[in-house]
């Protein structure tokens, strides 16, 4: 099951979205993940987009952890329903904290957002997302980034890195068994 690791919701249970299509991150990942951002000082205040959200486990870890704002992201029914309800359950714990949830394809999400500029992104695409797929999301995504904002890319360690744009620069990798976090930057 997952859960929320820290924050003013530690330790809250999380719906997961019902089926196989999904990977949830793993508590030693997410755990290793948020050390790692919170030494950037990235999490207080900030304007969070989780991307192919699933069950919204990072987006709302981040929320709990002391963002202000996240927008959870997925076009697969059953987890913009996971999301809605972990939503629900991160405001009772951080009623301060402004969840979004949004059905929508990735890119049709970021052509309709322009002009947003987020202070942390999560890509945690499917698999069978190609690569050309996810430069064209990085592409889109790379305009609508604050000063001082962080992509996180989660992939399997199999997957080869991403094509970065331009405008996005990786300064950081870290491999944990199966996954692979990529971390970026404005350029």
């Amino acid at each position: 099951m997952s859960r929320i690791i820290a924050g003013v919701a530690g330790g809250l249970p999380l719906n997961s979205v019902p089926g196989n299509g999904t990977r949830p991150t793993t508590d030693r990942v997410k755990e290793a993940l948020f050390s790692r951002l919170e030494s950037y000082g990235v999490l207080e205040g900030a304007e969070v987009l989780d991307l192919f959200a699933g069950s919204g486990a990072l987006g709302l870890e981040a929320g709990s952890r002391g963002a202000a704002a996240v927008t959870l992201v997925d076009l697969e029914t059953k987890a913009v329903l996971a999301c809605q309800k972990n939503a629900a359950l991160l405001k009772e714990s951080a009623p301060r904290v402004r969840v979004s949830v949004q059905r929508s394809k990735v890119n049709a999400f970021l052509e309709r957002s322009a002009g947003a500029a987020w202070d942390l992104v999560f890509l945690d695409p499917p698999y069978p997302l190609t690569e050309d797929e996810l430069a064209h999301v990085l592409t889109l995504l790379s305009a609508q980034l604050a000063e001082g904002a962080v992509v996180v890319v989660e992939r399997s360690s199999r997957s080869p890195e991403p094509a970065w744009p331009a405008a996005l620069e990786r300064f950081a990798e870290k491999k944990y068994g199966e996954t692979v976090l990529w971390f970026a930057e404005p350029a």
